[in-house]
């Protein structure tokens, strides 16, 4: 099971909801945890927006990165461009995307349009990750 860390500035709205959807979405398939460049907190409009969709992340916690090793996961995904303010050691894992995604909590009413990019973008990340065994 591939290991997933989704980071961004302050883990406190896009990757959150990115580590809602990816737990919800690819449960039994990856493995997910997410973080920030400095940890603050779960913006409410964020848990909102999610439970619009059914996707309960009121129990989810901000977190620094400095608190994780960048070997204990496989992929990293910047969700704000933030990428090239990772350590080098973070953008090296064998998969590194850098969504570079609007950032909500600027501009609170685009919460629910960031929130389906998110969801199509973590659909295309666990496919990718997990592939479907072939038939036999």
């Amino acid at each position: 099971m591939k290991r997933v860390m989704f980071v961004c500035r302050k883990n406190s709205a896009r990757s959150q909801m990115a580590e809602g959807f990816a737990k919800t979405l690819g449960a039994g398939k990856i493995a997910v945890t997410s973080s920030g460049l400095e940890a603050s907190q779960v913006r409410s409009e964020a848990i909102a927006t999610m439970r619009e969709v059914g996707i309960d992340i009121s129990d989810q916690t901000s977190n620094a990165l400095s608190e994780f090793s960048p070997e204990d996961f496989d992929a990293v995904i910047s969700l704000c461009g933030c990428g090239v303010n990772l350590p080098p050691e973070w953008v090296v894992r064998e998969v590194f995307e850098d969504w570079q995604l609007d950032d909500p909590a600027e501009q609170p009413e685009i919460f629910p349009r960031v929130r389906d990019e998110v969801k199509e973008r973590v659909e295309v990340l666990i496919a990718k990750l997990s592939p479907e065994p072939a038939a036999i």
